[in-house]
């Protein structure tokens, strides 16, 4: 079982660098480069999730040096973040990343559930200004520039 044994030894090593490193950095570049948002969040939120596990290693390598399954777990849970058919870095992000890290603060005030959602999903100056333009003018005077804005873009 000589080599197929030993690639089974390591396939950590030999798969986690093109995984969890080579694959998302490709993806980053490609995001940056697209009109979208979306992949810029998915990839955003690998690095933060990534991030978060590296520092994990660092503040307990001598607990996982121990564990002979811990690079192996940790391959896989970095293949179900990376993945798209899975999306794991954004349904980890949503559940548990954003509701103890909010930085930007959360949205306060006497807004709609829906209306709060759009807020949390706006950078934070953005949502500055939102939140000030809401609660000096109204929710129905942000609708009426949204329409407005709506028919300036069908025109061109």
């Amino acid at each position: 079982m000589g080599v197929l044994g030993a690639v089974a030894k390591h396939l950590d090593a030999l798969l986690g660098p093109g995984i969890m490193l080579v694959f998302p950095l490709y993806a980053s570049l490609r995001a940056i480069e697209s009109p979208s948002t979306l992949d810029d969040q998915q990839w955003l939120t690998y690095w933060i999730i990534y991030s978060f596990i590296s520092l994990f290693e660092l503040s307990s390598w001598r607990v996982l040096v121990w564990l002979p399954f811990w690079p192996y777990m940790k391959l896989m849970f970095c293949m179900w973040l990376v993945l798209p058919i899975f999306n794991g870095a954004a349904y980890i992000y949503e559940n548990l990343v954003r509701k103890y890290v909010m930085i930007g603060g959360s949205v306060n005030g006497n807004y709609p559930e829906d209306r709060k959602k759009i807020l949390q999903m706006m950078s934070l100056d953005a949502r500055k200004a939102v939140m000030q333009f809401v609660d000096k003018n109204g929710w129905a005077a942000v609708d009426r520039a949204i329409n407005a804005a709506e028919k300036e873009v069908r025109k061109t």
